[in-house]
């Protein structure tokens, strides 16, 4: 007679496998159920596995997980956001995100021409205006760097500072990134003066330096573009 551990095995080659979604979708009940972690044949399989026996072995390896000491190394205590500008890797706060939209063409504003403003863009129904970061920055648009493996798209980032939205044309997004505040370096020398004065530190991560943009005071400079 077969174990129940034997047959939590064997059911992970069973039906869903061979005639089901990971099969060659013969299966009758697909009709009704769609996909089959919604048949009562799966969740039973599943029920079996959570019920298994747990053997001696498995016990002692979660033991001697529990009984090393705590880690001590830095926790991962802030996060942001890594787009690129340029060749600039760059990264922003992620408390100050609304959300990423696809790249729109601004619409220029009559008898304004502040550093940086390019006009307004309309993103999903509401305008917003778009600030050029590579103008405020001194960063040359032209220097683009692709990471390899991977297919590269503009955004909008949309920010808000002391409630005013801005839209943020970017050349490449790379994400959410969680990092240890303690392991921000200083900026390197070699960072022109124009980003240099906008950054408080620099991130090494999946061989890229990522540049850390002062809040505060980027936020500052964005509101001056629209008095």
């Amino acid at each position: 007679m077969m174990t129940i551990a034997e047959q939590s095995i064997q059911d992970i080659h069973d039906c869903w496998n061979r005639i089901g979604v990971s099969g060659d979708h013969s299966c009758d009940k697909l009709q009704q159920f769609v996909h089959c972690r919604n048949c009562d044949v799966y969740a039973a399989a599943a029920q079996r596995n959570l019920q298994r026996p747990v053997d001696a072995a498995y016990k002692q390896e979660w033991a001697a997980h529990f009984r090393q000491p705590e880690d001590d190394r830095a926790q991962l205590d802030s996060s942001c956001m890594v787009f690129r500008i340029g060749s600039e890797w760059l990264s922003l706060p992620t408390s100050v995100f609304l959300s990423v939209a696809p790249q729109a063409a601004p619409h220029r504003l009559p008898h304004r021409n502040a550093r940086g403003l390019a006009g307004v863009v309309n993103v999903a129904g509401k305008l917003h205006p778009c600030i050029s970061l590579a103008a405020l920055l001194d960063v040359d648009e032209s220097e683009g760097v692709t990471r390899t493996g991977r297919h590269t798209f503009a955004r909008l980032l949309l920010v808000q500072w002391e409630g005013q939205s801005y839209a943020l044309p970017v050349a490449d997004l790379h994400g959410i990134l969680r990092y240890a505040s303690t392991a921000v370096q200083a900026p390197a020398a070699t960072i022109n003066k124009g980003l240099s004065r906008y950054l408080t530190g620099v991130i090494s991560h999946d061989g890229m330096q990522i540049g850390c943009l002062d809040a505060g005071l980027l936020g500052y400079q964005l509101a001056r573009t629209l008095r």
